[in-house]
């Protein structure tokens, strides 16, 4: 049995070896303005703001 490569997270066509795990630096930067944007989020406790105010 062989073993498929995933395809592109981003728009799903084949990986490239010089982008991965996406296909072309258009999806590789797509991604990254997702994480800058909120678009993604870390699953976890919501931060309480008060906390964060004592740590400074």
């Amino acid at each position: 049995m062989t073993a498929r490569a995933k395809p592109c997270p981003i728009c799903k066509k084949p990986r490239e070896a010089e982008f991965a795990p996406f296909c072309s630096e258009r999806c590789r930067d797509r991604d990254l303005a997702q994480w800058f944007s909120d678009g993604y989020a870390v699953p976890g406790q919501p931060a309480n703001p008060e906390d964060l105010a004592r740590e400074e």
